[in-house]
């Protein structure tokens, strides 16, 4: 078996072009305040084509004063299509400032966040909770120039998307409502502040509690939550997420029921699959190219040295009708 080629060094880029190793940095580098012939540039640059070379990370970050590398921690929790929608909006837009996204899940076995922030080679570590004052300063001993956790408004922001849940279904003449709640102990937080919106929703209505059943991802357990609606005389149900809400659709079907004349039903994310579903479904959105725009700039900033003003902030839900409901 043929070895392979081994990795090209600047010092292979020099050889070839004819220059000096400094004269490469210069060049690849493209540092300001010198004077390189147009014809050396080219000399270099087409020997680093041919070479197909890339700069060791170590280097590209000695040379520019930190690395290119933004690592964010994810939660202990099941990656939904809404968070891998933000995580890839967060990656695209860093990549427009020439930064590179890495994750890392923080309730995975493994190496802890500051030992992955070393190997790394990170500069700016970011998350979705709060860092607690140790790992703070963990993450700085171990080269990050910048620690940002984003600390949205989960309690507000997570209930807020319940209740225009509910509102919807109360305002369509929904009277008795019911909550898809997910059989999974990570989603667990965020689908009770769902729950607690809606559950505020019908109170203000002065309506009954929402009725909650639990489902997974499967027919089964999604067609007894439909059973236990139905012999409670609910009319509309919130699902926690699209992923639920489809497993209802599921559920329904096997009971011979269709939405939304025997049952309504609404979603959370807007996935892809949330528009063909059986029927298309009604759902909530949220302008994550907005919020990683937001995100991305406050990281930028902070690898700066400027100051962020960006601590807290609640995604606004926007309400997509479809033919569930």
């Amino acid at each position: 078996m043929d070895r392979p080629a081994k990795r090209a060094t600047s010092a292979d880029v020099a050889r070839v072009a004819g220059v000096s190793r400094t004269t490469v940095s210069f060049v690849l580098n493209d540092k300001p305040g010198q004077t390189i012939p147009e014809e050396t540039r080219r000399r270099v640059l087409e020997a680093a084509r041919s070479l197909e070379y890339h700069p060791h990370s170590s280097a590209r970050a000695l040379a520019a004063g930190r690395s290119e590398i933004v690592l964010l921690s994810l939660p202990a929790m099941p990656i939904g299509a809404g968070i891998s929608r933000f995580i890839e909006e967060l990656a695209t837009t860093l990549a427009e400032h020439g930064l590179t996204l890495v994750t890392h899940l923080s309730g995975a076995r493994g190496r802890p966040l500051p030992d992955v922030c070393a190997i790394v080679n990170a500069s700016a570590v970011v998350g979705f909770e709060s860092f607690d004052p140790d790992t703070i300063r963990a993450l700085y001993s171990a080269g990050a120039q910048f620690v940002f956790p984003f600390q949205m408004d989960h309690a507000h922001g997570t209930r807020s998307v319940g209740r225009l849940q509910a509102e919807y279904l109360i305002g369509r003449g929904h009277r008795r409502l019911g909550y898809a709640m997910p059989d999974s102990r990570g989603l667990r937080p965020m689908a009770e502040d769902r729950l607690d919106g809606v559950t505020d929703a019908c109170a203000a209505a002065g309506i009954a509690p929402p009725v909650v059943a639990r489902t997974n991802l499967e027919v089964a357990p999604a067609a007894r939550a439909v059973t236990e609606w139905t012999a409670r005389s609910v009319t509309g149900v919130c699902a926690f997420n699209d992923d639920t809400a489809i497993a209802v659709l599921a559920g329904m079907r096997e009971h011979g029921l269709a939405a939304p004349a025997d049952l309504a039903v609404i979603g959370v994310d807007d996935t892809p699959a949330a528009r063909l579903a059986a029927p298309p479904l009604t759902t909530i959105s949220f302008a994550l190219h907005e919020v990683s725009r937001r995100r991305a700039e406050v990281i930028v900033a902070g690898l700066a040295g400027r100051e962020t003003q960006l601590a807290s902030e609640t995604i606004s839900p926007l309400l997509v009708e479809r033919s569930t409901t």
